[in-house]
């Protein structure tokens, strides 16, 4: 059965910036969508901010497997209501969640892991992807190190302690940064991977395709396990207690 994945995208700098439209005319997410999907497992819709009802009414959020999420100049103009249903969508359903880039700072990424998300950041420069954890799933087929020219983000990156470490980043100014981390809350799965920046041709490296298409799997609800019935556990179970 394939993966039902949702790319979300405010898809505004595309529309209004020479550079980003140049790199990703068609939006960041229908990029993205294209390598997915030269996986026959994935299926992918696309979503933005400006369609009806910020492009996630229930029956799209209800049939969403993987929900990946760009986001960085309207973070608050995503409704609270929608926030929560996709928190609930993943603590109770065991939605997958993929942040990405500027998704550090949205209002799901905070709901869910319970972050404020801040960090330091600057300019555009060379980068060295470092495979911290070469064992984990989402680093399948990953070297040990690449390069991208990325905006840089640095520590402190004001995150709760992640499951796992799976990527980190060196920049030429000196910076690190924990740019590739899991989490588990509730009964789903969380990727946050910093790569994307709007004006930066990081979606176009093919490490940075594979990792994403790594992470679609691992992050999609296990479809053997019952568990993912969101009515075969009570929901007073303490999973979905908020932390």
């Amino acid at each position: 059965m394939a993966i039902k994945v949702t790319i979300w995208n405010e898809f505004r700098h595309e529309k209004s910036d020479p550079a980003a439209h140049a790199l990703y005319p068609d939006g960041l997410h229908a990029c993205i969508k294209k390598f997915l999907e030269e996986d026959p497992e994935i299926r992918v819709r696309l979503a933005a901010l400006d369609d009806p009802d910020q492009g996630l009414p229930d029956e799209v959020l209800n049939d969403t497997d993987v929900l990946i999420w760009w986001g960085h100049m309207a973070h608050g103009e995503v409704s609270d209501a929608l926030v929560e249903r996709i928190r609930n969508r993943v603590y109770r359903n065991g939605m997958g969640f993929m942040p990405i880039h500027s998704g550090h700072h949205s209002k799901p990424f905070r709901a869910i892991v319970g972050t404020t998300g801040d960090l330091t950041w600057g300019r555009e420069q060379t980068g060295i992807v470092w495979n911290m954890c070469p064992s984990h799933p989402i680093a399948k087929g990953i070297p040990a190190q690449f390069s991208l020219q990325e905006e840089m983000y640095g520590e402190p990156f004001f995150i709760p302690k992640p499951d796992d470490l799976i990527f980190a980043t060196w920049f030429e100014d000196g910076n690190l940064f924990r740019g590739g981390v899991t989490y588990t809350r509730g009964l789903g799965k969380i990727f946050y991977f910093h790569p994307g920046h709007e004006t930066c041709p990081s979606y176009h490296n093919p490490y940075v395709q594979q990792i994403l298409r790594n992470a679609v799997h691992w992050v999609a609800p296990d479809a053997s396990c019952e568990i993912c019935d969101p009515g075969c556990v009570s929901q007073d179970h303490p999973v979905f207690q908020k932390n």
